[in-house]
């Protein structure tokens, strides 16, 4: 599936192989989300998750020059006033939150300003690429914004707490190469590289077994989340349903084989 582009900002959808691109266009202001964007994300995740053929999610922005700029200032004098501020935060948490609990694996595909509601979008996927153009911040101390504290826990999921309190109290841009030494990207890819980088990664993680990777993706998210009370019994059963699926058949079939496995998710 591809939503056209018809200059308005939007939420594009494109798929390539098995996995899902998610694509931030709204080139004019640094693809920034605009409410109807942050609205349309938690949608697009479910829809992601629904489809069978989709093993990887993907986001990125339009064009070489941002990710995102984070959310769309020109709509904060309607949509950001001390009246809708907190219904504004719902909606941002949704989209949030939906990135962050999604049943798939997700990567972010950064180039360019990844700022403010564009870095937590990528603090909540699974994995971060950025390309060296890839410039960094989260100016909310800059603009008396009080930065939601539901948004901190993925920023300390990537990065740790001395960091997220420099990010948060300077507000300061830092390039590609620093945002690699502090742990909030997996690697940096010259510009002409990236997409690239993002596409084998995706394709490698999409040829794996889906049960697999979900098992070890909500076990990493339950012992982040509750390092002293993990709900091991839940974990317990994601791991007995790879043993008892089709795909584990398969799997070891092509082991003795020689022969790459064809992982249908069940």
């Amino acid at each position: 599936m591809a939503d056209g582009r018809d200059g308005a900002p939007q939420l594009r959808t494109e798929d390539r192989g098995g996995v899902r691109w998610l694509v931030a266009d709204n080139p004019a202001r640094l693809n920034a989300f605009t409410r109807g964007m942050w609205a349309a994300l938690p949608r697009r995740i479910a829809e992601a998750e629904q489809d069978h053929d989709v093993r990887v999610v993907v986001l990125t922005g339009t064009g070489e020059k941002a990710f995102s700029a984070g959310a769309d200032i020109s709509e904060f004098d309607t949509a950001r006033t001390v009246e809708t501020a907190a219904e504004y935060d719902r909606v941002n948490n949704e989209a949030f939150q939906a990135v962050a609990r999604c049943a798939k694996p997700t990567i972010a595909a950064i180039q360019g300003y990844c700022m403010g509601g564009g870095l937590e979008l990528a603090a909540c996927c699974d994995l971060r690429l950025a390309s060296e153009s890839a410039l960094f911040a989260v100016p909310a101390a800059k603009l008396g914004i009080g930065y939601n504290p539901r948004w901190i826990k993925p920023l300390l999921a990537v990065v740790s707490p001395a960091r997220a309190r420099e990010l948060l109290y300077t507000g300061r841009r830092f390039d590609a190469a620093e945002a690699l030494a502090m742990g909030l990207v997996n690697s940096v890819h010259a510009p002409g590289a990236i997409m690239g980088a993002v596409t084998a990664l995706a394709g490698e993680i999409a040829a794996n077994a889906p049960l697999s990777i979900l098992a070890a993706k909500r076990s990493i998210d339950e012992i982040i989340e509750h390092p002293e009370n993990p709900d091991l019994a839940a974990l317990d059963r994601l791991v007995e349903a790879c043993f008892a699926s089709e795909d584990y058949i398969e799997g070891r079939r092509a082991f003795l084989q020689k022969r790459k496995p064809v992982f249908r998710g069940r």
